[in-house]
């Protein structure tokens, strides 16, 4: 979805005679620090914009850099002296979290010097956790991804009579909201999954170990999918109970190895069967199984950002206001991207079941129009063809 935003960006950006060119940073602020950047306006052709609206990962790359929290900090004055020899006249950064605190940061800056550059930050995150927004560019695809592969996993399991548990690990630091698109799998009452934890509710081994032998004890074939970051009522993560964590360049622990942990567990303790399974990064880079929804509300996010800083916008980042769930409608607006950099929204707990192991339909209402309709795509010899820079 940072591409289909990408291509949003471009096209609106060229329609108005205000911009010129549209560059794109290689690898963010930190690529463009060392002059690595493109012309996306005079690179690409029409052929090849269409093929970035649907090309999955992030043509331009990803940058794990973070600005510095001290504005004095002469990172800033550098950086500001590049966009005043290039010209720039907006900024538009496309991501999650951190991504909406570089134009926090920026933005504040600029208006403290009075540059009239335009900072706008244009949403996506498949962890759908950025609040003031209903949702976010690329959750609808992530979960219609989990939704389908959770099926067919179920569907495979479903073939051997002997007693078997599969426990499925989905992304989730602290937000379930990609677990509980696993929910979306189900083709009738007490279908599989049959349990669903996510990381908002405390994980006690032993509960877990009355639910799984009720569990089995309805069903031969067991489907559990559980958030990566499950932690206990003491906060700790059930991965670590399997081995330290690392940490990654913002100082977030790097989470694995929670379905692996409750493998053994649950082996150690019924001898049945199991597996576990990570679907790991596929979850946000299966473009095959991208929602159709989604790829327009991502290009339209894109759009009403370039809108937005050529009426004087800054500061701000695009978000859904949802009109309608039946039938589905939603609106963009903005928000103060102050307000959403460095927070958090969680999975809310009037969806989450009272036992903690299954969602509730209100969430099934909210999630089912995100992951509508099917792309036409340009296919050779059985494949997408995507782009991707040489």
């Amino acid at each position: 979805m940072i591409n289909a935003s990408l291509y949003g960006v471009i096209k609106e950006g060229m329609a108005h005679e205000e911009i010129g060119r549209v560059y794109g940073m290689i690898h963010g602020i930190e690529g463009f620090m060392s002059s690595n950047y493109m012309d996306l306006t005079g690179d690409l052709t029409e052929d090849e914009l269409e093929l970035l609206k649907l090309t999955p990962a992030a043509y331009l790359g990803s940058c794990r850099y973070k600005l510095p929290d001290d504005l004095s900090s002469p990172f800033y004055p550098a950086l500001f002296e590049k966009f005043r020899a290039m010209e720039i006249g907006y900024f538009f950064y496309i991501g999650g979290n951190d991504s909406m605190d570089t134009v926090s940061k920026l933005s504040r800056y600029a208006a403290h010097h009075e540059s009239s550059i335009r900072f706008i930050g244009v949403p996506k995150t498949i962890d759908n956790d950025l609040i003031l927004t209903d949702h976010t560019p690329g959750y609808g695809s992530a979960a219609k991804y989990v939704a389908d592969t959770v099926r067919e996993i179920v569907l495979d399991s479903s073939v051997y009579q002997q007693k078997s548990v599969t426990i499925v690990e989905l992304m989730g630091r602290h937000a379930g909201w990609l677990t509980a698109a696993s929910a979306l799998a189900r083709k009738f009452e007490g279908d599989n999954p049959v349990l669903i934890y996510l990381p908002e509710t405390d994980f006690d081994f032993e509960q877990f170990a009355l639910d799984v032998k009720a569990a089995l004890n309805k069903n031969n074939s067991v489907i559990i999918c559980i958030s990566e970051g499950l932690s206990d009522a003491r906060g700790k993560f059930i991965c670590e109970y399997a081995d330290e964590v690392r940490l990654d360049t913002f100082g977030h622990k790097m989470l694995t190895g929670s379905g692996k942990m409750l493998e053994n567990f649950v082996r150690s303790r019924f001898g049945v069967k199991v597996r576990s399974i990570e679907l790991n990064v596929n979850q946000r880079c299966s473009g095959m199984l991208a929602s159709a929804t989604d790829i327009e509300e991502s290009v339209q996010a894109g759009q009403e950002g370039v809108k937005a800083a050529l009426n004087g916008i800054s500061g701000m980042m695009i978000a859904f206001h949802r009109t309608g769930n039946s039938p589905y409608a939603m609106e963009c607006i903005t928000v103060d991207v102050n307000k959403v950099c460095n927070q958090e929204k969680l999975f809310p707990p009037e969806w989450i079941c009272s036992n903690g192991t299954d969602v509730t339909a209100d969430f099934l209402e909210y999630a089912l129009p995100l992951i509508h309709g099917e792309l036409q795509r340009k296919m050779e010899s059985g494949r997408p063809v995507y782009l991707y820079r040489k």
